[in-house]
Order: structure tokens, then sequence, then C-alpha cells
């Protein structure tokens, strides 16, 4: 008797209309170079906005970057359903509308839909929100998506890595979200704690 084939590893991965394109279309690219991990892409209207606005890249330089692309308006996709299995979604960057829709379990488009699997299913949401300074709504629509099961990482830079470039900072950020999906070997560099400190 053949045994089963392993099931193929899958990644959702939307880009919303936040500043931080870069998060998505790098989190994409080192996914690629990475490998193992089947990826499907999500972006909205305003997302493209921002891709162009703020890396000059067309939807053709990004589209290839995914083994798979829905379109938001389709919610009969394959990633609407639970019943295809995915390791879960990343939404980089996730816009505050985008956020509030997620909390508050508005499936208005494939990009909320596709989150509100992710989280019936209990599998891994992780939301990269984008604002500042933060009010009350923005706030407590954070608290419900955790406590719902989802994780909130805004992409704050880790200077303790003493990052020399913006690529540095990006790439940290992304390689830290990569290690929540649990790779076969972290990504991220690991902190060693401070050499050299007197006591």
């Amino acid at each position: 008797m053949n045994a089963p084939a392993a099931q193929k590893r899958r990644l959702i991965v939307a880009i919303t209309g936040a500043t931080g394109a870069i998060y998505g279309v790098r989190l994409l690219e080192t996914l690629r170079r990475l490998g193992g991990m089947e990826t499907h892409l999500l972006v909205s209207s305003t997302g493209w906005l921002n891709i162009q606005h703020e890396l000059d890249l067309d939807k053709p330089a990004v589209l290839v970057l995914a083994d798979v692309v829905h379109s938001v308006r389709d919610v009969g996709a394959s990633i609407a359903s639970g019943s295809f299995a995915t390791d879960g979604m990343v939404v980089a960057p996730c816009s505050m509308r985008t956020l509030a829709n997620v909390a508050h379990g508005l499936s208005d488009n494939l990009i909320t839909r596709a989150a509100d699997i992710v989280l019936k299913e209990r599998r891994r949401l992780v939301l990269l929100v984008r604002e500042t300074p933060l009010n009350l709504a923005h706030l407590r629509n954070m608290t419900a998506v955790t406590e719902m099961g989802g994780v909130i990482f805004p992409p704050l830079p880790a200077f303790y890595q003493k990052p020399q470039t913006i690529d540095e900072m990006v790439d940290h950020t992304v390689e830290r979200v990569i290690d929540l999906f649990g790779l076969a070997q972290p990504v991220a560099r690991a902190w060693q704690g401070m050499r050299g400190e007197t006591e």
C-alpha cells in the first residue's frame, strides 16, 4: 500500500492599502527563495496603488512572485473554504479598514473572507498593522483579533540588530513573520544577548 502524499504547505499573502507594501512583496520574494511553500496572493485595489507608488512596480512584476493569484472579488475561490488546507495567512501590510472588518467578521471580499476562514479553522493569522498614532477603535479591533487567535504584528524595526539599511529592517521583520509558521529551520537571526555587558 502506498503511503499518502505529504500535504502541500500553503500560505495566503494579502497586501492591502496601508503604507508598507514592501513587506508583502518581500515576504513573497523570501518565500519563493526558501521554497517549500505554495503562496496564494491577494491584493486590494489600494494595495496595488501603494505598490506602484512606493515601489515603482507594476502588476506583472508582483504577480510572478506568487504561485496562485486570486481576485479579491472571487469569494468562490479555493481559499474561501476551510476545506482547502493552508498553514494560515499574512496580511502585509494590514490597513485599519481590513483590521476592522476582520475584527467584526465582515467578510466583504476575499481578503476578509480568507482571514475569517483562517480564524475559524484555528490556523495562524498574522496582521502587519500599519497606522500611527492609534485611536481607541484601532486598539479595540486589535484586541478583538487577538482574542480570536490572530497575531497582531506591527512591522517595527529591531534596532538591537544594528541594521544599516531599510532593506535589513524589512528583511528582519519578514523573517520573523515566516518563523511564526514553523518552517524546518528558523529564518530570522536569533538574539544572542548583549556581549561584554558589565554587571
